[in-house]
C-alpha cells in the first residue's frame, strides 16, 4: 500500500500528456487558420480581415509556444496530500491554489482515463464534495486505484465516526 500521509507528485510523464494534448489543440487551430487564411484569398474578403488572422496566428505561435514550456511549471506546482482526516491539493504557477478538504465533506472518488492518458497508463482522480469537484491529474493507474480506495476508505470512515 502506498504510504499517503506525505505529500504526493503526479506522475512525471504528466507533462508529456499535457504537451500532446496542447499540439491535437495548435494543429487544430493551425487547420482552421488555413482554411480561413484560402477563403480570404479565394474570396477576397476585405483587407482587415487579413490583418485579424495574421495577429490571429500570431497569438496561436505564441500560444504554441507556451504550450511547450507550462507543462513543465505545472508538473513543478503539482502536490497533494492524503491522510485519514484531510485531502490537500497545492497547485499553480502564477497563483498557487492550496485547497484542504475535510474527509467528512467528501462524497464521492472516481478515476477517469481518457486516450492520451491510456497511452501513458494514467489516469485522473476526481473527488466531489457538496459543492465542487476536485481533480488530481496523471497519476500512475496503480497509485490511482489506491488513491481512490484510500480516499473512499477514509470518506467514509469519517461518516461513519459521525452518525
Amino acid at each position: 500500500m502506498v504510504d499517503h500521509s506525505l505529500p504526493g507528485k503526479i506522475s512525471e510523464k504528466a507533462p508529456k500528456v499535457w504537451r500532446m494534448t496542447e499540439l491535437i489543440s495548435d494543429l487544430i487551430g493551425i487547420i482552421i487558420l488555413a482554411v480561413i487564411f484560402f477563403l480570404d484569398a479565394y474570396f477576397d474578403w476585405v483587407y482587415w480581415i487579413g490583418w485579424i488572422l495574421i495577429a490571429l496566428t500570431i497569438v496561436l505561435v505564441l500560444g504554441s509556444i507556451w504550450g511547450v514550456i507550462e507543462p513543465d511549471l505545472l508538473y513543478k506546482s503539482w502536490y497533494f496530500k492524503v491522510d485519514k482526516e484531510f485531502f490537500q491539493i497545492k497547485k499553480g504557477i502564477w497563483k498557487e491554489q492550496w485547497v484542504t478538504i475535510p474527509m467528512t465533506k467528501i462524497q464521492g472518488v472516481s478515476t477517469t482515463q481518457g486516450p492520451i492518458l491510456r497511452r501513458y497508463q494514467l489516469r485522473s482522480i476526481t473527488v466531489e464534495t457538496m459543492g465542487s469537484s476536485y481533480s488530481i491529474p496523471a497519476l500512475e493507474e496503480q497509485v490511482a486505484y489506491e488513491l481512490r480506495d484510500n480516499i473512499a476508505e477514509y470518506a467514509k470512515i469519517k461518516e461513519v465516526e459521525q452518525t
